[in-house]
């Protein structure tokens, strides 16, 4: 049987607001596609091996956990930035997304340094969140997708990146430039939670058909 192996980055740590629904979902469609699921927990002090996986899920969490996270994660910084670069297909949410670019200010204004794999950063709200349902079109896809948002941070993306897609309804990356997410090469970053996928399952099947073309592309 084919086979679809996942890494759930730092799984253990980063997993608020239901951000496994979207791990459950990716197991269950490319399970309905006719593939076995290896998913495999990559956290602290675990090396990260481009070459093991297909798939790259990488949930949310608090500050106290995203900066321990944060240290970690630097010991990863190549192989991630390398199976990002080869196309290799990530899922980031919250943050995850945040850790994957430059920085993120906290809560009480300490820098936690992400791995600059991709062009954005982030800063922090006095007293506020964006909160509240939302829903973005996806340009590139063609596609809308429906969601729920609930973060503090302030996400600005960098000249080569693009969003995920562009506000509807919600406030987004920043509240003010129209964004939401992020999208490099097969990354798929946003501040959906667990909702992005279990509410827009047309988009988990993208992501699963994208991961299943690059596993066929190295095996050839």
């Amino acid at each position: 049987m084919k086979t679809l192996r996942i890494c759930h980055l730092y799984g253990d740590l980063l997993n608020t607001y239901g951000d496994n629904g979207n791990l459950l979902i990716l197991q269950w469609r490319a399970k309905k596609q006719g593939y076995h699921v290896e998913t495999t927990l990559v956290s602290l002090d675990d090396t990260f091996n481009p070459e093991d996986f297909d798939v790259v899920f990488f949930g949310g969490g608090q500050d106290y956990e995203q900066k321990v996270v944060s240290k970690d994660i630097q010991h990863k910084k190549d192989s991630l930035t390398r199976y990002i670069e080869q196309d290799g297909v990530v899922v980031a949410i919250c943050g995850g997304y945040q850790l994957l670019g430059h920085y993120y200010i906290g809560a009480n204004g300490e820098k936690i340094e992400g791995i600059s794999a991709l062009d954005h950063y982030t800063l922090s709200q006095d007293n506020n969140r964006f909160i509240g349902d939302i829903s973005i079109f996806d340009e590139q896809t063609g596609m809308t997708y429906a969601g729920y948002e609930n973060h503090n941070g302030r996400t600005f993306l960098g000249e080569n990146m693009k969003p995920l897609g562009t506000v509807q309804q919600g406030c987004g990356n920043n509240n003010e430039d129209n964004t939401e997410g992020a999208r490099y090469k097969n990354v798929f970053c946003s501040y959906f939670h667990g909702p992005l996928l279990v509410r827009n399952i047309h988009l988990a099947d993208y992501i699963i058909q994208l991961a299943i073309e690059q596993k066929e592309k190295r095996n050839h």
